[in-house]
């Protein structure tokens, strides 16, 4: 079958494509912006792409695609999906061509929540892998104990990021409503995603929706913490459930050992202990219990609390989870997917329980569809406080670019020190505003969930140029 998919250069698009590319198909694509590395990555699995949404391209095809994939980032008015309703070519969504073609006899997996389903799904997806299940999966993020973001797998299991946002502009439902699950992990759920969402009910309803999806010889995986997650239990659930969290009330719980590592309980009874390589960048309570649900997950399957935490001993994390980008004059700079205040606040309180008392430089890009739209704004100086400096990039840092002034939302954070947070709407003028103030032993943690101008560089650049021109020999090691 030719499959042609609009909006391939996307994480979920892309794992998609070269899930259909294993699966034996011809599989050609389209996206506004083709370039690398996804387009090295597609284009190295024989995958041909297209620049753009042109209809002309429909002309192209010797023989039409049997099939037209569409992602979500493609709306009404989009020149190619006009030309594909107006002919009546055959289309469907990326997860309801999953869900039917893929995920269909398998036992799937999906680990939803807010915050944390690209990690958890790393950690579940290699404890199948390092236990010999040889699962499928598909991950929003690049794995770093895998060589791809996605493949078709060899067995029955298939582990997936089940992501609450929309299927497509033909189909309003959560993505996760098509995966049809029978290990189901609900990590954590608040408000995100402004721009589709209303409020905090309207996603706790998608949620309960993948409940009323799970079979009734299933399990639940829930954290026993989070009281949106138990008012979607306590609307209906026909399954088993078990609440994993950081009390013992929890079927599953943890006491935490030294550094990060931290014993496995359940029902009070130590199973395990997972105590993570040293260089795996994997730190913080919340990371402790993203692997607590993770293994949860796996015993349900039949892989025991001491195989998993093998696992896990040599679990390598993500890209773009505190991952560390490079060391110039012995500053250290970090690069973090973190755009939701929560996730800020556990990403920067991580770093803090791995340092200690050095100083952390904080950069901040508030570029997510939430962000912009300012309902959180409220939340960030808190999520902030535990750095020490605080460097925000708005485009322009006042009202016309993101709507908001990022430098008054800031602000609580200058009463006690004058300068603590700083906004600019230059990029060059922050890194060189960076590079200034970092000294030896610091640790500058940038988050954002886009590129970010390629800041990191710009810092590490900066950093050096500075060393050098103060007469000093910067000690550099360059991670990537």
């Amino acid at each position: 079958m030719h499959i042609h998919i609009l909006g391939i250069c996307g994480t979920f698009m892309g794992g998609i494509a070269a899930i259909a590319r294993q699966a034996g198909h011809r599989v050609t694509g389209c996206d506004a912006n083709v370039y690398p590395p996804m387009s090295t990555q597609l284009e190295a699995q024989g995958i041909d792409l297209i620049e753009g949404f042109s209809s002309d391209q429909l002309l192209q095809f010797q023989t039409m695609p049997d099939l037209f994939v569409i992602g979500n980032v493609v709306s009404r008015g989009n020149p190619l999906m006009e030309a594909i309703l107006n002919q009546g070519l055959p289309y469907t969504s990326g997860p309801q061509w999953l869900g039917e073609q893929v995920l269909f006899g398998r036992h799937v997996l999906a680990v939803a929540g807010t915050h944390g389903k690209t990690t958890t799904s790393a950690m579940l997806a290699w404890i199948l892998e390092f236990n010999g299940y040889k699962p499928g999966y598909l991950i929003g993020g690049v794995p770093l104990n895998f060589t791809v973001s996605a493949r078709l797998g060899e067995g029955q299991y298939f582990v997936i990021e089940a992501d609450e946002y929309d299927t497509a502009f033909f189909d309003k439902r959560s993505k996760f409503v098509h995966y049809r699950p029978r290990t189901a992990l609900l990590n954590n759920l608040e408000f995100d995603h402004a721009d589709i969402f209303a409020d905090l009910l309207a996603i706790e309803t998608q949620f309960h929706h993948l409940v009323r999806t799970v079979p009734s010889d299933g399990l639940l995986v829930v954290n026993g913490e989070e009281p949106a997650l138990e008012r979607v239990i306590e609307r209906g659930a026909w399954t088993p459930v078990e609440r994993f969290g950081q009390a013992e009330k929890n079927e599953w719980s943890l006491i935490s050992e030294a550094g990060d590592g931290f014993a496995v309980m359940r029902g009070g009874k130590a199973l395990a202990t997972v105590t993570w390589a040293a260089d795996s960048g994997v730190m913080g309570r919340h990371n402790q219990l993203n692997a607590l649900a993770a293994i949860a997950s796996a015993n349900h399957i039949g892989i025991t609390p001491a195989d998993a935490a093998r696992a896990l001993a040599e679990f390598k994390n993500v890209k773009r989870r505190l991952e560390t980008i490079g060391i110039e004059n012995q500053v250290t700079v970090y690069d973090d997917f973190a755009h939701h205040p929560t996730a800020i606040t556990t990403t920067v309180d991580g770093l803090r329980r791995r340092v200690g008392q050095a100083r952390i430089l904080a950069v901040l890009e508030p570029r997510s569809n939430t962000m912009k739209l300012g309902v959180m704004k409220a939340q960030l100086p808190a999520s902030l406080n535990a750095a020490d400096k605080i460097f925000a990039y708005g485009a322009d840092a006042g009202k016309e670019s993101l709507g908001w002034d990022l430098n008054a939302v800031l602000s609580p954070l200058n009463i006690s020190e004058l300068n603590r947070a700083r906004a600019y709407d230059n990029i060059d003028a922050l890194a060189q505003a960076i590079a200034q103030e970092a000294r030896p032993g610091d640790h500058v943690l940038v988050m954002s969930n886009g590129g970010f101008g390629g800041i990191h560089q710009k810092i590490l650049t900066a950093i050096k140029k500075i060393a050098l021109d103060k007469d000093q020999k910067p000690e550099s090691g360059l991670i990537r």
